[in-house]
């Protein structure tokens, strides 16, 4: 018997060691070579199923958050068949098939690769080593205005960090809690000056947030910290420092950067001033034109960047100053707000799957952690939350690299919450 287990015993191994290598280098892929990162999706997506088929262990389909990921991927598809429904077309159907590999994905990292502690650190030090690999870019590129790899800043004012683009502050919001938290913690059950260190890294956080220059991935890191000393008492001191420096450091940038003071404050300011005729109030009331007309079954997948440019969806805007709320010229490919977007491709139906699925990821990891305060489970707990909150600016959600980055740090969140819980 045991020779006719062999095989299948070899098989599976050389499955779980392909999705290890997959997931492991998915952090220097999302940043350098999109593309290819959606062949290590591909890869540990793959190797999840054949894993099942091989083993008869389909416990990942049984989870509630896969499920309802399932629910809401399926209708989104029937949304985008060319059925003669308010949108739909062969390509629309196609993506949004495609995108069923984020949700494999992640359920891949939870029941296969991260059941080992040893992979989730080499997990955790592979964020730490990303985080501080685009704080150094960012760092230099503040001082001496151009990275590493001598790229200027974009427009003169958006610290790009190792990218060609301004892509390194929304990536950093998302994997820095997770790489500070901790660090922070254990520098805190240090005793005398090494305590210090802990508010030193805090306050570096901030200060790489604030040179960035973006707005909404400061407020997320910030949001972020927040929910993470709710969750662990000792950083609440740590914590309301580095908020006070922040509050004290970003009008410095008045002298110290005066672009970026512009950028962050003034240009705030001003768009919050003039939301409901600017171009993010104008998105948001055409997403909600289009599911407003289109209700049941929105536009399918990249319903927005469908619909938004039609004349039959200008409405004036939220003031009703603007009769056509700025016609085509306001369009873009998708509303930024997932939830505007999650309402323009799958309608009512689709808006109510995607907050449920919200929720639906968030209670496995709440579960257990106020009881067991881990820092890196509320650290990645607090990632997720502020990620997932509606009243922000966001990327489309099934976007590369961002959606990528997303499912990753899910993946790990969710692997942390179960293995830790199973142990308790």
């Amino acid at each position: 018997m045991s020779d006719a287990l062999a095989p299948n015993a070899r098989l599976i191994q050389a499955l779980d060691r392909t999705a290890l290598v997959s997931v492991l280098v998915s952090p220097l892929l999302l940043m350098h070579a999109h593309g290819v990162a959606e062949a290590a999706f591909a890869a540990a997506d793959v190797c999840l199923i054949l894993r099942s088929i091989t083993t008869g262990d389909w416990a990942w389909t049984r989870a509630g958050w896969m499920r309802l990921s399932a629910v809401w991927w399926a209708w989104l598809v029937i949304c985008s068949l060319p059925l003669g429904l308010a949108g739909g077309s062969l390509p629309a159907t196609a993506q949004s098939l495609a995108t069923i590999r984020f949700p494999l994905f992640t359920a891949a990292m939870v029941f296969v690769v991260l059941r080992d502690p040893t992979a989730r650190r080499w997990m955790q030090g592979i964020n730490t080593a990303s985080v501080l690999y685009i704080a150094t870019h960012l760092v230099f590129q503040f001082l001496f205005g151009v990275n590493l790899y001598g790229i200027p800043a974009a427009w003169g004012v958006l610290l790009t960090g190792p990218f060609a683009t301004a892509r390194a502050a929304p990536v950093m919001a998302r994997i820095m809690l997770p790489a500070l938290i901790p660090a922070a913690c254990r520098l805190l059950a240090q005793t005398g000056s090494r305590q210090l260190w802990a508010y030193a890294l805090l306050a570096a956080g901030i200060g790489v947030m604030a040179i960035a220059g973006q707005r909404i991935p400061i407020l997320l890191v910030v949001a972020g910290m927040t929910v993470s000393a709710f969750l662990l008492r000792r950083l609440r001191p740590m914590v309301l420092a580095a908020a006070v420096l922040g509050a004290v450091l970003i009008p410095g940038f008045a002298v110290l950067s005066p672009a970026t003071y512009q950028h962050l404050v003034v240009k705030t300011q001003r768009q919050l001033a003039e939301f409901a005729t600017g171009s993010y109030g104008a998105m948001y009331a055409r997403a909600y034109e289009i599911g407003l007309q289109n209700p049941v079954t929105g536009l399918g997948y990249d319903g927005f960047g469908l619909g938004c440019p039609q004349p039959r969806y200008f409405r004036p805007s939220f003031d009703g100053t603007v009769a056509d709320g700025g016609g085509a010229s306001m369009c873009w490919v998708h509303p930024h707000n997932f939830y505007f977007q999650a309402l323009a491709e799958a309608g009512l139906p689709g808006l109510v799957l995607f907050s449920t699925l919200g929720v639906a990821l968030l209670l496995p990891l709440a579960r257990g952690l106020r009881q067991t305060p881990n820092p890196l489970w509320a650290a990645l707990f607090a990632t997720i939350l502020v990620q997932l909150w509606p009243l922000q600016s966001t990327s489309s959600w099934w976007s590369m690299p961002m959606g990528g980055w997303f499912y990753l740090l899910l993946g790990w969140a969710l692997a942390e919450a179960k293995w830790r819980e199973s142990k308790a």
